[in-house]
């Protein structure tokens, strides 16, 4: 178990670049999808610390929650696979609920989810450094 929770940890930390760059490129805010993921616990809040706060221990449940589903031996392509899964999931069903995260651009948060499985997948794959 502590091998699934270490790639979902590795996986919270690096998955958010694709979507950071993408705000960087064009000129968006970087720290859009952390707020969004604030606002689900803080929705009413427009405030950037506590948006930030609350969304510290959203973001690192639904990683390490989302990474006892990815299998084993998915490996990098599969579990990029398994990434854009959750995507679907996520932003195009439980999206519906969370309008912040629904205003994200949706090209960088799918990139961030695929980026994120494929986290987990080459964690997993490598024994996360810790066979239990």
């Amino acid at each position: 178990m502590r091998d699934r929770a270490v790639a979902g940890l590795i996986a919270a930390v690096v998955s958010g670049l694709p979507s950071t760059l993408h705000a960087f490129v064009t000129g968006g805010d970087p720290l859009a999808a952390a707020k969004a993921a604030g606002a689900m616990v803080l929705p009413r809040s427009d405030r950037t610390l506590p948006l930030l706060a609350a969304a510290v221990p959203v973001h690192l449940a639904v990683s390490v929650g989302w990474a006892f589903v990815v299998p084993r031996r998915a490996g990098v392509l599969g579990g990029a696979a398994f990434g854009l899964a959750i995507a679907a999931l996520d932003l195009g069903v439980l999206a519906r609920w969370f309008p912040r995260v629904r205003a994200l651009p949706l090209g960088p948060q799918v990139a961030d989810h695929v980026a994120y499985g494929a986290v987990v997948g080459a964690v997993l794959g490598r024994g996360g450094g810790h066979r239990g």
